[in-house]
């Protein structure tokens, strides 16, 4: 029939995932991924999630399974604010979301008129930026160093705006082991940043749902906890450190700007999963996410350390890549000749997969960078996905 007059102009301009259809090649059984961020099956607690369901329905019973406030329950929402916030917030700037790509597609409808100028990390995160580009936003980007977002380039970025006669909406990062470079914002550019967006009159969405996945010692405080004057959006998400299946996020921010959230996502789902949110919250309320967390790091860490050696190993010397401190992403720079894009359909041949880095820079840039996950492959898959890949890459070198 043909219903392409029916869809509107936005639905219009919606694509298919570059990295959804490239992945559809990664289906077969022999080829190793290094591609999707799918947490390790290892670190579900499924007895506890198993007893614990249980324990709902005896102890919450018609509540849990009925509808609920669009804002979540209070008991999850009052601990999120209390242990997660790194503030010891009060309920009303707490709100539960179905994950943290639902916060980002209500921020993209909160605050995105068509053309509007938002800040993002280059390479970004391909989730945030799906959900801004929905909403027509104008993508300005500033490239990451070790240290993160490059705030003499963010400085620059905002005077040529300035220029036009334009202000961004916000600022977007993912502040804690980003997604895709693996790289943390430094203390002292996230206080930097702050400054800034005080003088310069814009938002800062910050999204953190690596947080309590660190290998090192060091806990930089969330930009939002540093913040004193409510232009911080926090978002979190308990898919990457508890399980994804449940589908529950949260946004912490400025009572005001939460109550606007809460009627556009009245219109979206009206309440996030109740039942779920039991859950989490019996788990997180009992004490046990501290041994927890313990767990996952360990797993992770230890095969972080198998992909960082491997990459030593067998990547050559022309390839240049980041050393997380946490996270699920290492995120390499190969020779500007070689385009990682044509690259992947060699790599598939040769059994192994990788994320091109293109689908990470809105500008269309990055074509010679790759994303590598270490988060779901075994070991010995890490190893042997990296030694592969190191074979197509030095067939590719001039």
């Amino acid at each position: 029939m043909g219903f392409e007059r029916f869809f509107s102009e936005r639905a219009k301009k919606v694509k298919a995932s570059a990295i959804r259809e490239l992945l559809k090649l990664v289906s077969k059984p022999d080829i190793i991924s290094l591609a999707g961020g799918l947490p390790d099956p290892a670190t579900f607690p499924k007895k506890e999630v198993k007893e614990i369901s249980q324990l709902v329905v005896d102890k919450y019973g018609d509540t849990a399974l009925q509808y609920g406030i669009t804002e979540g329950i209070p008991e999850l929402r009052e601990w999120l604010g209390k242990n997660f916030s790194g503030r010891n917030v009060g309920i009303e700037n707490v709100i539960i979301t179905s994950a943290s790509q639902q916060g980002l597609e209500l921020v993209g409808k909160a605050f995105i008129d068509p053309d509007d100028p938002i800040i993002v990390e280059l390479p970004s995160y391909l989730g945030a930026i799906s959900a801004f580009k929905l909403y027509d936003a104008r993508f300005v980007g500033v490239t990451l160093d070790d240290e993160g977002l490059k705030i003499d380039e963010l400085k620059d970025k905002l005077i040529a705006l300035k220029k036009e006669g334009k202000k961004p909406k916000f600022v977007y990062t993912v502040s804690n082991f980003q997604n895709p470079a693996g790289v943390t914002l430094s203390l002292e550019r996230r206080k930097e940043l702050l400054q800034i967006a005080e003088e310069n009159d814009f938002l800062i969405i910050e999204d953190d749902p690596y947080h309590f996945i660190n290998f090192s010692k060091e806990d930089v405080p969330s930009i939002y906890s540093l913040d004193t004057q409510d232009r911080v959006l926090l978002l979190g998400t308990f898919s990457k450190i508890l399980t994804p299946g449940f589908r529950l996020g949260w946004i912490f921010g400025p009572e005001e700007v939460l109550q606007k959230i809460v009627q556009i996502k009245q219109a979206t789902d009206l309440c996030t999963n109740t039942f779920v949110q039991y859950i989490a919250y019996e788990y997180a309320s009992s004490g046990a996410l501290e041994a927890h967390f313990d767990h996952i790091v360990k797993i992770y860490k230890e095969k972080r350390d198998v992909m960082l050696e491997s990459l030593d190993k067998y990547f050559p010397k022309e390839v240049k890549w980041t050393h997380p401190e946490g996270g699920f992403f290492v995120f390499a720079y190969l020779p500007e000749y070689i385009n990682t894009d044509e690259m992947f359909y060699d790599a598939i041949e040769e059994k192994v997969a990788y994320v091109i880095g293109s689908a990470f820079y809105p500008d269309g840039s990055g074509k010679n960078t790759m994303r590598l996950s270490f988060c779901y492959p075994s070991k010995e898959n890490i190893e042997e996905g990296i030694k592969r890949l190191g074979n197509v890459i030095k067939k590719k070198l001039r």
